[in-house]
């Protein structure tokens, strides 16, 4: 096998004690990188010209893509903060800047010496100590839902931090995005408690609070085209013909716009929108 082609199967980037290992010998690791297939970085780290730019640039600073870097790479919803991630070993010196941010502290899955990535569960928690607390549940979330994590791995997990905690004791994976994480995780903080993915007239709803007040997000993954949003629509119809009331916002609403929204839902249930007729609402 040719080194371009080993590359090309371990991801465009390795480091050469791997290809030694691997059977490649050291002169012909130099004559790939003088006949161009491939190029050193860092010295010891051997890139093919479409080796990721993450991947590169973490070997290039002998660390690991970390945090939100890696819920990119896995596409995960997230909120992105304009920097690069990278995790580094406790005894190196890489100094942090405006598009980069340097993580020191190791997670709780060991990592293998090669790793270029860290593994999502150390990620996840980088998340949860960088980010501010609903920008770090709403990844948690997404990871739950992608079912690259489990509650019951996540819960058998050592979490010295604060931060990890908090996210992973109100982390649930219902959310098909962000757009359901971020009201139901800010409108707990009203003691407002939103029941997520129930089915109402064949279809699930993102949020139900009480009976009767239904709340859906659009996102532009997941309500983008013109057939889906007219379905969305129909159903909304459905419901309202049934007696419920629908609160439908959309994704800048929801991330730019949250006092109007936070009011709407609080004028709403002070109307006792959110109760069935069966109930009192005097």
């Amino acid at each position: 096998m040719e080194l371009g082609t080993w590359l090309n199967q371990h991801g465009g980037i390795a480091h050469s004690q791997q290809a030694l290992r691997a059977g490649f010998t050291r002169f012909a690791i130099r004559q790939n990188v003088a006949g161009g297939v491939c190029a050193r970085v860092r010295r010891d780290w051997l890139a093919l010209p479409t080796a990721p730019m993450d991947l590169r640039a973490a070997a290039a600073l002998g660390g690991r893509v970390a945090c939100l870097s890696v819920a990119r790479r896995l596409e995960l919803w997230h909120l992105p903060d304009g920097r690069n991630h990278v995790s580094i070993p406790r005894n190196g010196a890489v100094a942090a800047s405006d598009t980069l941010r340097v993580h020191w502290s190791a997670g709780p899955v060991p990592v293998a010496r090669f790793a270029l990535v860290e593994p999502i569960e150390n990620a996840l928690v980088h998340i949860a100590e960088c980010q501010p607390f609903e920008n770090a549940l709403v990844v948690w979330d997404a990871a739950l839902n992608k079912n690259l994590v489990t509650p019951q791995s996540l819960a058998r997990l050592h979490l010295r931090g604060t931060a990890a905690r908090a996210v992973r004791e109100v982390a649930s994976g219902l959310s098909d995005s962000g757009l359901e994480t971020l009201p139901v995780a800010r409108l707990a903080l009203t003691g407002i408690r939103v029941s997520q993915q129930v089915i109402l007239e064949g279809h699930k709803v993102d949020g139900l609070i009480g009976d009767r007040l239904v709340l859906q997000s659009d996102g532009f993954s997941f309500h983008s085209s013109a057939e889906q949003r007219r379905a969305d629509i129909a159903h909304d119809r459905r419901l309202a013909l049934l007696g419920y009331t629908v609160l439908r916002y959309d994704y800048r609403q929801i991330l730019f716009d949250w006092p109007r929204i936070e009011n709407e839902i609080l004028r709403a249930m002070a109307q006792g929108l959110h109760l069935s007729p069966a109930h009192d609402r005097r």
